[in-house]
């Protein structure tokens, strides 16, 4: 018998040996949580370029797992929410498109939950922080729960699920230090955007005034996936959702959100509450793009790309039905905060896509819910709970309600009957579309993924010269806060893929000279990459301009809900009382502000500022030229661009304040509260802003 070789033992490794290398060695290569190299840390393992993503993926799986368990109890991401009940009513039939239920039956009303929500906050920060806003839909169908998981933007910063953690870790409080809360306004956010081109729409989208809604009533909802619809005969369909406010779509100014913040962190929290306790129901169209299975790849891009939207004047949007949002929550613990969400709880006739993105979503969110609200049995709190009937063999677990009386948990069975049995698709069973697949194991993009600039300039230059001019700040104001001068470059020259226009403007606040981009139109590879990874996208855009991304011309027909305030002592308070009325006449919510209480005021000076509201009026100049609260709340009126009226002599103010030629700006009505000025003060209002009085923070211009 051969001898064995003996080779010497290791020496014994010390217990700080076993402790893991957390220094800072620039030597460092990527790894799993168990050491293992990773050599694509940009894609998830799907069969094929444009297939789904495999359950077998471990290193995906090993990183979404610890990004789910990083918060308990509170939401890793989401975590600042607001909610309310109400119900959803198709217009008309979709039995062409989809045999869901409740999108085929114009009678019924489907019930409701949807939670509105930021996106990097903690539980506890501002309603008011440049951010994408959650929009998150839970229908309680008769053929079971489905959840619409979106935002208030149709696209997203990222393409795959596997990035999904380095966002968000790029863009909360840094670590080192825990700040700043709620803000994309620091190094860690912008170095990472810089190195990452795929982000740059949504990063359009995010530095725009969508990301500073007026009110959760006023802003849009999308699904930002690519899903798919199914009909009886079992063909399907791709569909895009929109939800579009009957309100209109409206922002705030940067200046008013910062001070709203600090005003009245529960902004729109408290808008949607008052809202609903008034009895004006916020209301939202739902709205489908249609794509037909053979015009899956008539586009310059791809479906399948969460980066990318479908232009509306390529596909009209169908508003096929109405949600309405009439009850609040009476326990917030127990229903906003206890809401769990799911993209895979579907009902029959809605489908997934193969979006990489979504196909992560698919795991993460159930993993989320085990850790935050303590097991597998959150399906089984009330505001969870399907109203359709639920039959399965699963069992025990944390925080088990349900009390099972029948001792037979297995399928199939013949001790209980055979009971529960399998659903067939002819009575209602949920099957999967059968879409044909065979393809390679890859970690991989398709080539279309590829173009990440052209829907970002096609957002650009579909925003007004207002919107424009507030895209620019937001970026001068964001970088502004980044100290690395290096990561600020590097997006100076990302934004000069979008457009040579706006990266000078950005670039003049920091004076950084805009390098030259010589790639083709369209092209969307950074100048440093490699001529071998160069793939090149030339094509003329379909579409230059979408109105549809613009707010210039959305509803602003109308004062309704719209929060007015009157300066008014009780000297004024007769013509306050007048003007109040034909406010409210009109659906308005008007408080009387004075210097001191009086019979007629609703407020003082002292404890309401002028940010909450949408216009103001002054009612005569004598009780308030000595106030500095009352100039600061004219102020800020005047610098946010809202209508302003001016009864009784207080357009003299303007003179005393240093302000004269202020009377003369779009927006500024001068008179009495007769019908003329009413009429007129209404139309500023319904307005929503006059932005054309804005001056450029750099330059000091107009406009």
């Amino acid at each position: 018998m051969a001898k064995r070789k003996i080779t010497k033992a290791a020496p014994t490794a010390k217990a700080e040996d076993l402790q893991r290398d957390t220094s800072d060695g620039m030597e460092q290569q990527l790894t799993t949580a168990q050491g293992l190299p990773i050599d694509d840390n940009q894609n998830s393992l799907k069969a094929g370029v444009r297939g789904p993503s495999l359950l077998e993926d471990h290193i995906l799986r090993d990183k979404i797992t610890h990004f789910d368990h990083e918060r308990i109890p509170e939401r890793v991401v989401h975590a600042r929410g607001s909610g309310a009940h109400g119900y959803f009513q198709v217009y008309e039939p979709l039995a062409k498109w989809t045999k869901a239920g409740f999108l085929n039956e114009p009678a019924r009303r489907t019930p409701v939950f949807v939670r509105f929500s930021t996106v990097a906050g903690f539980r506890g920060s501002t309603d008011l922080p440049r951010d994408v806003r959650g929009f998150a839909v839970k229908f309680y169908t008769e053929e079971g729960i489905y959840d619409l998981v979106g935002n208030n933007m149709p696209v997203f910063f990222i393409q795959d699920a596997i990035k999904f953690p380095d966002l968000v870790h790029s863009v909360k409080p840094e670590a080192h230090n825990e700040m700043p809360q709620a803000a994309s306004a620091h190094e860690t956010f912008w170095d990472f955007i810089s190195l990452m081109p795929e982000s740059m729409h949504t990063i359009m989208w995010l530095m725009s005034d969508r990301a500073i809604p007026r009110s959760l009533r006023m802003m849009e909802g999308f699904g930002v996936h690519t899903f798919r619809f199914i009909n009886e005969e079992g063909e399907s369909c791709f569909v895009k959702f929109h939800w579009k406010p009957l309100l209109g779509v409206h922002s705030v100014a940067w200046d008013e959100a910062t001070k709203i913040s600090g005003k009245d962190p529960d902004f729109h929290r408290r808008d949607l509450w008052e809202a609903i306790e008034n009895g004006d129901f916020p209301e939202w169209e739902l709205g489908v793009q249609i794509v037909s299975a053979k015009d899956e790849h008539k586009f310059p891009f791809d479906l399948l790309d969460p980066t990318k939207l479908i232009p509306e004047e390529l596909v009209p949007v169908q508003r096929v039905g109405k949600m309405t949002l009439n009850r609040n929550p009476v326990n917030f613990f127990a229903e906003t905060e206890q809401v769990a969400f799911h993209p895979g709880h579907l009902v029959p006739g809605i489908d997934l896509s193969n979006d990489p993105l979504l196909q992560g979503r698919l795991f993460s969110y159930i993993d989320t819910q085990l850790t935050r609200l303590g097991g597998p049995n959150f399906n089984e709190l009330p505001i969870n709970r399907p109203l359709a009937p639920v039959h399965n063999n699963q069992r025990d677990g944390h925080m088990r309600h349900t009390i099972d009386k029948r001792h037979i948990n297995y399928e199939p069975n013949t001790l209980g009957g055979g009971c529960p049995y399998q659903a067939s698709m002819a009575s209602g069973g949920f099957t999967s579309f059968p879409e044909p697949m065979e393809d390679m194991k890859i970690r991989a993009k398709s080539e279309k993924f590829m173009d990440h600039f052209s829907q970002a300039k096609l957002f650009y230059n579909s925003q007004s010269k207002p919107e424009r001019n507030h895209l620019i700040n937001a970026l001068r104001f964001e970088l502004a806060k980044v100290d690395t001068a290096s990561v600020r470059e590097r997006m100076i020259g990302m934004l000069a893929y979008v457009d040579g226009d706006l990266a000078h403007s950005v670039a003049e606040a920091f004076g950084i000279p805009v390098p030259e981009v010589k790639l083709p139109l369209n092209h969307s590879i950074p100048a440093d990459t490699p001529p071998e990874d160069v793939q090149p996208y030339d094509a003329e855009p379909l579409v230059k301009r979408s109105k549809a991304l613009s707010m210039a011309d959305t509803i602003k027909d109308n004062i309704h809900t719209r929060r007015v305030a009157i300066l008014a002592d009780a000297d004024g308070a007769p013509q306050a009382k007048t003007l109040k009325a034909a406010l409210q006449r009109e659906g308005a919510m008007v408080k009387v502000i004075a210097p001191v209480m009086h019979p007629d005021a609703d407020h003082t000076l002292m404890t309401t500022p002028s940010v909450v509201f949408d216009a103001i009026a002054v009612v005569g100049s004598q009780p308030w030229e000595d106030l500095p609260d009352a100039q600061d709340f004219v102020r800020d009126a005047f610098r946010h661009c809202k209508a302003i009226a001016l009864i009784g002599g207080a357009d003299a103010l303007f003179k005393v304040w240093g302000m004269p030629d202020a009377l003369k700006a779009p927006g500024v009505l001068i008179g009495s509260t007769d019908k003329v000025l009413v009429k007129d003060f209404i139309q500023a209002i319904a307005a929503h802003r006059h932005w054309a009085r804005e001056k450029d923070p750099v330059t000091g211009k107009k406009g």
